[in-house]
């Protein structure tokens, strides 16, 4: 008995010990960031950021690969064949016997049953067109991919800046139905019971009771938006999804921090825009590959040396100390010059000069778009600036007319139809107020990752 209970004893503590560390295996981990410290956190552990330094070290190492392929190359080689039918020649049997008739042909077999041959070969190019071109398309490969990580580090900041947004922008929603609910229900509440006392109409009863439902729905509305847009924030910056987050910003800190008028008098450097050097970067590659395609007619050279060892023997005895090896060595130089290809270089080579006539076309059409783009940008961030400052006079008016109303209503001075009309107008007006303000946020980084700030 005593032996059983101590095995209960300790199978209980392992279980219990287990189920301690795997809850401390996952154990969530809580994070709190202000706007600045989520871009930060993002550019370092987005997924698409750390990909994009992988591309960049790809193109490092294939930068290497094609500078490589036009240095010494060395190769060693060891070769046994064993024949085991060695083949026979046919030649004129005098040549063996004098007395052998006119004509008769002899099967001579010319060879051993074992050869072995040892060899080590020196490469080395020495001009080619074609290498020195991918060396120049090797270099625009890697500031091709160096661009591709700096528009992925612009499109994430913008990302962490309207996703931050976007769960601010939820919260004080949150904060505000749940304020206009509570003040709802105490209002419907109170005329119910002035209705109960025949001192009110029904109509009045149900015109709230309709407000109130409308603003449960869009509370709870944004309780599950502002789950939805708390994952995407957590994606957007890496990390788990079980994982907490605090936002230490305010929303309406943030917006004040966000309205610099200075922005609008910054002039469009096209040249700094990430965009267009990629476009840049595509026409140079094109560019380089016409130029690979016009390299392809020019002869190319090379020099080798090798030098080896070779034995043969009708008996397996390579690795006997009286085996005799035979060395042997050369140098050489290969020239190759492309005669005729059947005008094959030549459509080659109409075809490179297309496509780089298009990637001219499409650097001078992107300009264009980009330009635009960025009047675009200033515009609507000026544009969000005056409607914050518009809806932010517009709430303050909203509220001092819904006041005005419920005391109206309450001294039976308007009906129940004007004030939940002056309540919808405030609670429309307290949107308006908070979009406006994630719109600065936001129409500020549209502009920013234009002018590549």
């Amino acid at each position: 008995m005593l032996y059983m209970k101590s095995l209960r004893i300790l199978t209980w503590s392992i279980l219990l010990g287990g189920w301690a560390v795997s809850a401390q295996q996952t154990k969530n981990t809580s994070y709190a960031f202000s706007l600045k410290q989520a871009i930060e956190h993002a550019l370092k552990n987005n997924s698409e950021v750390i990909n994009a330094n992988r591309d960049i070290e790809t193109a490092r190492l294939k930068k290497w690969e094609t500078t490589a392929s036009g240095l010494p190359q060395i190769n060693g080689s060891v070769d046994v064949l064993d024949n085991i039918q060695v083949q026979r020649q046919g030649i004129p049997a005098v040549a063996f016997n004098p007395q052998a008739p006119a004509g008769q042909i002899a099967a001579v077999g010319f060879g051993v049953k074992y050869n072995a041959n040892a060899k080590i070969t020196l490469q080395q190019l020495i001009f080619d067109g074609s290498y020195l071109v991918g060396l120049q398309a090797a270099k625009t490969y890697l500031q091709y991919s160096e661009n591709a990580k700096l528009k992925t580090e612009s499109d994430i900041k913008e990302m962490v800046i309207n996703t931050y947004g976007n769960v601010l922008l939820a919260q004080e929603s949150i904060l505000v139905l749940e304020k206009n609910k509570a003040t709802l229900e105490k209002n419907h509440k109170e005329i119910t019971e002035i209705y109960k006392n025949g001192l009110t109409e029904e109509e009045s009863v149900e015109q709230l009771g309709i407000t109130l439902g409308s603003v449960t729905s869009a509370l709870n509305y944004s309780k599950r938006i502002h789950q939805v847009a708390l994952k995407m924030l957590k994606v957007t910056l890496g990390l788990s999804l079980t994982d907490e987050l605090v936002l230490s910003d305010a929303l309406e800190n943030l917006t004040q921090d966000n309205v610099q008028l200075a922005l609008l008098s910054e002039s469009f450097n096209l040249s700094n825009n990430i965009n267009y050097q990629i476009v840049q970067n595509n026409q140079d590659k094109e560019r380089l590959l016409l130029k690979l395609e016009k390299s392809r007619i020019l002869p190319s050279l090379g020099a080798m040396a090798y030098a080896g060892y070779n034995s043969f023997d009708n008996q397996f005895n390579f690795f006997s100390a009286q085996q005799q090896w035979y060395d042997y060595s050369a140098i050489g130089l290969s020239l190759q010059v492309p005669l005729f290809s059947s005008f094959k270089s030549g459509a080659r080579i109409q075809q490179a000069k297309i496509a780089f006539e298009k990637a001219k076309t499409l650097s001078e059409d992107t300009a264009k778009q980009l330009q635009l783009a960025y009047d675009k940008a200033k515009s609507d961030y000026e544009y969000s600036i005056e409607q914050y400052a518009t809806s932010k006079n517009n709430l303050e008016l909203a509220r001092r007319i819904e006041a005005k109303q419920q005391i109206k209503f309450k001294e039976g001075l308007s009906t129940s139809f004007e004030f939940t009309e002056a309540q919808r107008q405030l609670y429309a007006e307290q949107q308006n107020y908070l979009q406006a303000m994630v719109e600065v946020i936001n129409k500020r980084a549209a502009l920013e990752k234009i002018l590549n700030k």
